[in-house]
């Protein structure tokens, strides 16, 4: 994700970085190009030109089916950034209640629930992302056999889930919480796996097809025929509208498509690594650990 100051759009007027110009460059470069031609044809006497009412009027439509697809897109990434909000309070409130339970008679085993924990974003992250797991150099401490185990699972994810499950099983069973106590511990791990399942959702449910592509048609179709609306009032100064409102429209589309999957390596997709990162350090800071963990790993537990 690009950071900036809101407060000072002007630093940011020429910013390339996450500004969508490359990706609308092609697009907008040949609806100018076409618009040179059509302006040529009609200095040459061929008569291109039409009424703009239909553009008028397509245009109003099409701003709405814009302003609507931004909005859809927008929905998507924002109810990201809560669900990942919701993972960073329920490891914290984890730890925090692990701790109060059986920090001080276990430490071990609430050493190796931390490390799960801290396990957990980054293995979302990267199911998210569609890579593989690689969560030894994220949370060094790790049991090697268990980690082994947890990358090679399916879903793994759900397999660190299933850690963080059992060491809550052993705390019981060791009785260091009470059942209510295990119950309330276990309703944060819940809680994680129920974000991990919205943010899957997002990631596989992208907007209608139909939608989408009846909107890019559209989107084709009056750009360029612009032209030929405007070449008869404008001349030559065509070239620079059809420049001005291919580059508005294009855009307007593109960043809905950048920010309708949120969790990709997109210039403007949710900060996961930081995420992920931040939940580390709490997680170790409430289990008194150094930031970068355990010197050797656990592996007491699991």
């Amino acid at each position: 994700m690009v950071q900036y100051d809101p407060h000072r759009w002007l630093d940011h007027f020429f910013d390339l970085r996450g500004s969508m110009l490359r990706e609308i460059l092609a697009r907008v470069t040949l609806c100018v190009a076409w618009s040179v031609a059509v302006v040529f044809a009609y200095t040459k006497g061929w008569q291109v030109a039409i009424p703009s009412t239909l553009h008028v009027l397509v245009g109003t439509a099409l701003g709405l089916l814009l302003v609507f697809r931004t909005n859809a897109s927008y929905d998507r990434f924002w109810e990201g950034r809560k669900l990942w909000g919701g993972i960073v309070n329920e490891t914290r409130n984890l730890i925090r209640g692990a701790d109060a339970w059986f920090g001080h008679t276990d430490r071990p085993l609430l050493i190796d629930l931390t490390l799960w924990t801290a396990a957990f974003p980054f293995a979302a992250c990267n199911y998210l992302r569609g890579v593989p797991p690689a969560l030894g150099p994220s949370v060094p401490g790790l049991p090697p056999e268990a980690l082994a185990a947890v990358e090679a699972a399916e879903h793994p994810v759900l397999a660190v889930a299933a850690r963080m499950t059992h060491c809550l099983t052993l705390a019981a069973q060791r009785a260091y919480v009470t059942d209510i106590g295990r119950v309330s511990l276990d309703q944060n791990i819940q809680l994680l796996v129920d974000y991990l399942g919205g943010c899957e959702r997002i990631r596989k449910t992208p907007l209608p097809f139909a939608y989408v592509v009846h909107l890019r048609r559209a989107l084709v179709l009056y750009c360029f025929s612009l032209p030929f609306a405007l070449v008869s009032t404008f001349g030559w100064g065509t070239v620079l509208d059809v420049l001005f409102v291919s580059y508005v429209f294009f855009g307007i589309e593109e960043i809905g498509v950048e920010i309708e999957g949120p969790f990709g390596f997109d210039d403007n997709d949710l900060p996961l690594e930081q995420i992920a990162e931040t939940i580390r350090h709490n997680v170790f800071e409430l289990a008194g650990l150094p930031r970068e963990g355990p010197p050797q790993p656990i592996g007491g537990v699991l």
